[in-house]
């Protein structure tokens, strides 16, 4: 295991996963169909493109408790548009109930052939959801924050996992922010993104 995930293991609080589920099912309750074609703050993607990826995203995740270990290749999904808000809710809800199951806990789990500590893995995942989100929230219209203390938690993990150089394709470049912003701000501008006007 990385020193970096093993830090990222360290710098997540407790139900981290959990509260990041919880907002993002929250979120996605404002998705419908016709909100699809919005931009989101993830350039060049539009709401079905993010629900698509975020649903992939949470398959893996599911695949790496269940399986103890995640693939290079997501597995190839098909769903009608109009139901990926609703998919992407009940894949969040098995992810929480996996997580939380007793006995489901792995310690480690692989990412092709590298370790990475389950602890790790849950504050890579709460990054992910909780962020995207965010990203759902500014497409529907509806900017809802990340929950201060969540967005807060996240940022230290995000600051241990998001590299400062080496960040493109993946991540855009971190945005000013006016002094006083609050965490899910300083989350977000940290990951390149910007509220939607």
């Amino acid at each position: 295991m990385t020193r970096v995930g093993a830090a990222a293991g360290q710098a997540t609080g407790a139900g981290l996963l959990d509260r990041a589920i919880s907002y993002a099912i929250g979120v996605a309750g404002d998705v419908a169909p016709e909100l699809l074609p919005r931009p989101t703050p993830c350039r060049e993607w539009d709401l079905e493109m993010l629900l698509r990826h975020a649903n992939e995203s949470l398959t893996a995740l599911l695949e790496g408790l269940d399986a103890g270990r995640i693939g290079l290749e997501p597995a190839a999904e098909d769903e009608p548009a109009a139901d990926l808000a609703r998919v992407f809710r009940e894949r969040a809800r098995q992810l929480l109930s996996a997580w939380s199951g007793a006995g489901r806990r792995r310690s480690v789990i692989y990412i092709a052939d590298c370790p990475l500590a389950a602890s790790a893995m849950e504050g890579a995942g709460a990054l992910e959801i909780a962020v995207h989100g965010w990203d759902i929230s500014q497409a529907c219209g509806h900017r809802r924050p990340i929950p201060r203390a969540l967005a807060a938690e996240l940022l230290a993990v995000a600051e241990l996992l998001v590299p400062e150089t080496g960040r493109h394709p993946l991540f855009a470049a971190p945005v000013a922010l006016p002094p006083g912003a609050g965490p899910s701000d300083r989350l977000a501008a940290f990951l390149g993104r910007t509220r939607q006007a």
